[in-house]
């Protein structure tokens, strides 16, 4: 429920009212305007019917918030929410690309690689230390010791770094080695880990799980923000549908759908969506024009040594190409590179 304050309410009447809305066993929460103070009321709708806040003489006027997810929901937060991952702002009129291999394999190939976008034009470094596989044969990562390599490269090259995270337990090693959590496509709704990252204020980049409709992956990014956390990215990286063409359909279409419905920003992963390199650019062109915030690009030194997902990976060269190519598509949605 939305509470809009008359116009020059005091911050005591404000405070009346919040306090009304927690003894009731609800989630009090405060957006402060410019003009006038916007709370909110999260919880039981019979227990908010009979608390008549709307005969508060602050109140102007009491709004239900309809849409399932409620503070993700633009009925709560029309204006766009930026996030920040280091000094890069993800939702603001930059294009934010964060660029890096599927998976970290070693310091030389994390550094070379990193070097790499860097001198392209990326905005952070990404890389898996954790690598959930399809298969218990293939690379699962360096673990602890990927974390060490990407934090060391990241600070050398002054990217902020992402990475992703899989289990509740490794929360607090990720955090102090990344900048930003990832939760991939498997661990979408994995309620215990989206809790576990609410109670963290490091940003989450949520992707979108292979078989999740928009709504699965907006309800899995309210856990996080209902947690405590607002920092949410959300990503999307293709569905599985019946079409075998490319490893993934990506939904592009999602993304003005999610803009319209939600204020958080969008990333949008070409390389995961298509799993083929040559479709990566044209696929990221398209989601600069559709709306999306930013990229999620793999890039590898050698894409043909690399231990996973080397045949979606750009090598340096492609990656530059890629980067100069996206310039007039971002000009021309009004956003700069």
């Amino acid at each position: 429920m939305i509470i809009v304050l008359k116009p020059g309410t005091p911050q005591s009447a404000a405070d009346e009212i919040l306090a009304q809305i927690a003894a009731a066993g609800l989630k009090p929460l405060c957006l402060p305007g410019t003009e006038r103070v916007v709370l909110g009321a999260l919880g039981d709708e019979r227990v908010l019917g009979n608390l008549h806040l709307e005969n508060h003489p602050a109140v102007e006027r009491v709004t239900p918030i309809l849409s399932p997810f409620k503070l993700v929901s633009r009925e709560w937060h029309p204006d766009n929410t930026v996030v920040r991952i280091g000094s890069v702002e993800v939702g603001g009129p930059r294009i934010a690309v964060f660029a890096g291999p599927c998976a970290i394999e070693s310091a030389d190939q994390m550094r070379r690689t990193a070097e790499a976008v860097r001198n392209a034009g990326a905005h952070g470094l990404r890389g898996g230390a954790f690598k959930p596989r399809t298969s218990p044969y293939s690379f699962q990562g360096l673990g602890v010791e990927g974390l060490h390599i990407l934090r060391d490269v990241a600070r050398s090259c002054h990217l902020p770094a992402v990475t992703e995270v899989v289990e509740v337990s490794d929360v607090g090693v990720v955090q102090e080695y990344a900048d930003a959590f990832q939760v991939g496509a498997r661990n979408m709704q994995n309620f215990r880990l989206l809790t576990a990252l609410g109670n963290s204020r490091k940003p989450v980049i949520l992707k979108r799980g292979m078989a999740a409709t928009v709504e699965d992956l907006l309800m899995a990014a309210e856990y996080i923000v209902a947690g405590g956390n607002p920092n949410v990215i959300l990503c999307e990286r293709g569905i599985r549908t019946f079409e075998t063409a490319t490893r993934n359909t990506l939904d592009l279409s999602a993304i003005p759908h999610i803009k319209r419905v939600s204020h958080l920003p969008v990333l949008v992963d070409p390389s995961h969506g298509t799993g083929v390199r040559e479709y990566v650019e044209p696929m990221a062109r398209a989601a600069i024009a559709c709306g999306a915030d930013g990229l999620l690009i793999e890039v590898h030194y050698d894409p043909r040594s690399a231990l996973s997902d080397g045949h979606q990976s750009l090598d340096p060269d492609a990656f530059k190409g890629l980067m100069q190519n996206l310039r007039p598509f971002i000009e021309a949605a009004g956003r700069t590179a």
